[in-house]
């Protein structure tokens, strides 16, 4: 195999991913966001010329957003925004920001628990899941910058030092997928809101928005202090539960559990927290980078292939997992086991790429 599998496999997903399977979607931003931290650090210029063509039909020179209805207050329709920023750099192209106004005035208009923590999705009333502090996070960061509005930055903090406290676990320092403020959810513990288990890929997005946001606003940022703090206790809470292959599991601290499998998005997003960390001078463990390297060590000995064109392909990938709905999703075991594992999901190739590259800058 190549040793830049960071490039590899963003020529990869280029050469399946078209502007016509393009949707406004966390995930489709996420990959996105992959390739093109690739093509800067490799100096494709293509990368960008294919990212451009991605996003072109979907903005509107007024900012308006194909597919995006802010009415609906979903959190997971703004990671997509966070490459607005880039685009309107490489461009010039104002309508690009344009956009990025529109969606922050969503989160401006963002309902939010009574202690002030945003909620997942309008139609999930008063319920914080981990996965939404990526959904919106870097955005929030990156729009703060270009803004120069240092008070968004505070408010953000402040939400993601309240998720961490409200949802760890005490014994082992995990944090549940999701809390309901009005313990109004069948899925949710009647005395303190909590769902029952530990999603790895829900630990994984919290953790890699976290880090992402410290590099936005700067190491050396005061605001920066505690988010510090947080992700090396959690970083080293979750390392708890590395498997001797070097990945975690699908529900991380149930391995003995009948069903549970190792599973590609989360030991993704782990190694790619812990290498970004262990860059950035903020990893307090002298052992985060063997931990992530280890990691995707078991990723690519156990589920990435290359076929006969020469294409990368990563499987073991949690199609994906919620609570609620309909139909209803309760958060037990049964249930984040019998979700379906699918192959070259961007939910763990975006965090695979980016996890790549970071080991490829080791050697740079």
């Amino acid at each position: 195999m190549a040793k830049n599998y960071s490039l590899e496999m963003a020529k990869s997903v280029i050469n399946r991913y078209q502007p016509a399977q393009m949707q406004w979607h966390y995930e489709h931003g996420l990959v996105i966001t992959a390739i093109l931290e690739v093509g800067e650090h490799y100096r494709q210029t293509s990368f960008f010329d294919w990212a451009y063509s991605m996003y072109d039909p979907f903005i509107k020179e007024d900012g308006t957003i194909k597919d995006y209805r802010a009415g609906e207050y979903n959190l997971d329709m703004i990671n997509a925004g966070r490459n607005l920023f880039l685009l309107h750099e490489k461009t010039g192209e104002r309508r690009f920001i344009k956009a990025a106004h529109i969606l922050r005035e969503q989160l401006v208009g963002q309902p939010r628990t009574r202690s002030g923590i945003y909620w997942h999705k309008q139609i999930y009333p008063w319920q914080v899941w981990l996965d939404g502090v990526y959904m919106q996070g870097p955005f929030s960061a990156l729009y703060a910058k270009y803004v120069d509005q240092r008070e968004i930055i505070e408010d953000l903090a402040i939400q993601i030092e309240r998720i961490y406290a409200t949802l760890r676990d005490s014994k082992t320092g995990l944090l549940y997928h999701a809390w309901d403020e009005s313990r109004g959810m069948r899925w949710s513990d009647l005395e303190t809101g909590l769902s029952p288990h530990f999603w790895g890929r829900a630990l994984g997005w919290y953790a890699m928005a976290v880090v992402d946001i410290i590099a936005i606003i700067s190491t050396d940022d005061p605001l920066s202090d505690p988010l510090k703090k947080i992700l090396n206790t959690l970083m080293g809470d979750i390392l708890a539960f590395q498997q001797p292959d070097g990945m975690f599991y699908q529900v991380v601290d149930r391995s003995e559990a009948e069903g549970n499998y190792k599973e590609t998005s989360a030991s993704a997003m782990f190694a790619y927290t812990l290498l970004k960390m262990a860059r950035l001078g903020i990893g307090a463990d002298p052992k985060i980078q063997k931990s992530a390297l280890k990691a995707l060590d078991g990723i690519e000995k156990r589920y990435l292939s290359i076929d006969e064109d020469g294409e990368y392909h990563l499987e073991g990938i949690c199609s994906v997992a919620g609570l609620g709905g309909n139909p209803y999703r309760d958060g037990s075991l049964y249930y984040y086991f019998k979700e379906p594992q699918v192959a070259d999901d961007f939910k763990g190739v975006g965090p695979y790429i980016l996890a790549t590259l970071e080991r490829e800058t080791l050697s740079t």
